[in-house]
């Protein structure tokens, strides 16, 4: 089986396959040229990607009302002004954290970015301590 050496240790290819299919989030890589390079393929996806949106331009996988503010976010990225921007928006009356942040080699030079997408419902919600506790001692 094929591994993967990073920063701070190797996963083998299943292994790393199987965290991003697995974690409830989702990642998006989008080149310098900001041309959709990967997609995490999990379950959990709100947003949907497939095959066909590979080599696609990043705004051609955005809705219309979004296309300026990712312009202006891929913008300042690109120019080294911000480094990172979390948003919060509803999608389908829930609360969903989406996040860009810039991906800079060594030189600082610009590589792209991910787009890290979560539904956050269960996160920060009255009566979390309970649900914390409910969730360690009945799995």
């Amino acid at each position: 089986m094929e591994e993967v050496n990073l920063k701070g240790g190797s996963l083998k290819l299943n292994q790393l396959n199987s965290i991003f299919e697995t974690i409830p989030v989702e990642f998006d890589f989008i080149d310098e040229h900001d041309i959709i390079r990967w997609s995490s393929a999990n379950r959990h996806r709100l947003f949907k990607r497939t095959a066909d949106d590979l080599g696609k331009h990043v705004l051609e996988v955005h809705p219309g009302h979004s296309q300026k503010h990712v312009k202006q976010v891929l913008h300042d990225m690109h120019s080294g002004g911000r480094d990172s921007i979390n948003l919060m928006i509803k999608y389908h009356d829930r609360p969903v954290n989406i996040a860009f942040y810039a991906l800079r080699d060594e030189q600082n030079n610009y590589l792209g970015c991910v787009e890290v997408t979560q539904d956050v419902t269960n996160h920060q919600q009255s009566g979390s301590l309970w649900r914390n506790l409910k969730q360690i001692f009945h799995h």
